[in-house]
């Protein structure tokens, strides 16, 4: 079984979350800044997939709050597919409607400056939907295998 990695993407800031091989936990993993130089983009990623062992990537899904979509939308579909090209790794959208807002809930206290409070918003935002997916995909095998 190999791990699934969370991206909470931003229009050049990435949080990152891993899960641990198992599947039964998330970690915050860093954040990645975009690069204008796509060459740069891609070995980052194949080189976090091969060497973590990633086998699937959650990708945060921004959707309004009445659940229709936007631009972000359309940018996160096209970054998604590239990112399948290079990592060849099935990505998942994930909901994100408020993530932020329980990332930033649970920084309230923090004092450090505003990069860094922002760097671990993301990451922490990107823990929140890798957390959210591995009890999905545990209550979903749970039901499975009550049902046979």
């Amino acid at each position: 079984m190999g791990r699934i990695l969370a991206i909470d993407f931003g229009d050049r800031h990435l949080g990152l979350a891993l899960s641990d091989p198992l599947q039964f936990t998330a970690q915050p993993y860093g954040t990645y800044i975009l690069k204008e130089n796509e060459a740069e983009n891609r070995a980052f990623f194949q080189k976090l997939v091969e060497e973590k062992k990633v086998e699937e990537i959650v990708l945060s899904w921004p959707l309004r709050m009445d659940g229709s979509e936007g631009r972000r939308a359309e940018v996160t579909r096209e970054f998604a597919a590239w990112l399948e090209k290079v990592t060849g790794r099935k990505v998942i959208f994930w909901d994100e409607r408020l993530t932020t807002q329980q990332a930033q809930r649970k920084l309230e206290g923090f004092r450090g400056d505003y990069r860094e409070k922002k760097r671990r918003e993301d990451q922490l935002a990107a823990v929140i939907i890798l957390e959210a997916y591995l009890e999905k995909k545990r209550h979903h095998a749970d039901n499975t295998t009550e049902d046979n």
